[in-house]
């Protein structure tokens, strides 16, 4: 069964989880809006995730969800109401397969080795077969099912977000509370994220604050961010490094946009927030552990450069290292190879 996209009026699209994933399924909301310049085009994110996507104009409206049952079944109802004539489904789990089916939709969307296939009735075997290759990236697989039902994906946009006025109001008033003018166009801001989900994927507190010295000598001002429960990792930072460092943990998603926007170069760990950084068009050295570099690269046309130490057991799950048992993929990445990364992406 086909579908006649001429026919299509509302679509919604599922993609639930975390800040990298949302940033690389804005690729698949513009290549579907250029495809259907009129219809209603509709994303489904959880509740603390949604605001990443304020003002982005390429959708009509951000649904969402929280954790619990009930607001579940809510927002299952509200979904099933909408009458969406196609649901594309980019997450692939249990919760994200019952509102997919829960939706009524006629067309329903996803990948065979989804839970429960049987709720989808157009099924791609995999992204690879899409592409003709082994290796995809993240925005890759997403956009691999939007060109299996049709949508023109050939040319393969780019992540992007949309720094909002109301964001950088808000900014503005918490750096005024602080007396900072970091947003002055007379700084050089270095956008530095020295946390992530995992200790295989986090970069030596240590190698970061010889980085911020490094970024200090180039005439940056080195702002370091994490979440409220991440702290410690900034007064760790501040304590190593030799050079002032500017801190948040208390920046919204919305907030941590406009910020990247105005960096002009960020380095990090392989987190949602470099996924932010490369979807705002800033520089980004992205250093990587355990996971998947080709899945989880910066997916932008702005200068980038991952930074790695390569290792047969690579990647992994990262929830710890059976191999060695100290992650070495990590902690053996040299600050110095971090700093040819900065050059060579500003050059």
């Amino acid at each position: 069964m086909s579908i006649e996209w001429k026919d299509v009026k509302r679509v919604l699209v599922i993609r639930l989880r975390s800040i990298g994933d949302t940033v690389l399924a804005t690729p698949s909301l513009i290549a579907l809006r250029r495809h259907l310049p009129e219809a209603q085009i509709d994303i489904l994110l959880e509740d603390w995730v949604a605001p990443l996507l304020d003002g982005f104009d390429q959708i009509d409206n951000v649904i969402t969800v929280g954790k619990s049952s009930a607001d579940r079944l809510k927002t299952a109802i509200s979904i099933r109401r909408n009458r969406y004539d196609v649901v594309l489904n980019l997450h692939g789990g249990t919760t994200s397969t019952f509102f997919t089916r829960a939706s009524g939709a006629r067309h329903r969307v996803g990948y065979k080795n989804y839970q429960y296939s049987g709720a989808y009735n157009h099924l791609l075997s995999s992204p690879s077969d899409f592409w003709k290759r082994e290796k995809t990236h993240s925005a890759e697989q997403q956009l691999a099912l939007l060109g299996f039902v049709g949508i023109p994906v050939d040319d393969r946009p780019k992540g992007c977000l949309t720094v909002s006025e109301n964001a950088l109001k808000s900014l503005e008033t918490k750096l005024h509370l602080r007396q900072l003018q970091i947003l002055d166009s007379k700084f050089q801001i270095a956008l530095i994220h020295p946390a992530a989900a995992f200790e295989t994927k986090r970069w030596p507190i240590q190698q970061f604050a010889r980085t911020a010295e490094f970024l200090h000598l180039k005439g940056m001002t080195p702002i370091a961010l994490v979440s409220k429960n991440e702290t410690t990792l900034l007064a760790d930072l501040a304590s190593a490094s030799r050079v002032p460092i500017i801190t948040f943990d208390d920046l919204t998603l919305p907030e941590i946009t406009v910020l990247a926007s105005r960096a002009k170069v960020f380095v990090g760990n392989d987190s949602g927030i470099a996924h932010i950084a490369a979807a705002v068009d800033t520089p980004t050295v992205v250093i990587f552990g355990s996971s998947n570099r080709n899945h989880w690269r910066p997916w932008t046309d702005t200068p980038n450069e991952i930074v790695f130490e390569a290792f047969e057991c690579q990647p992994c799950a990262g929830y710890e290292c059976k191999v060695f048992g100290d992650p070495l993929c990590i902690l053996q990445i040299d600050h110095k190879k971090v700093f040819s990364a900065v050059d060579s992406v500003l050059s």
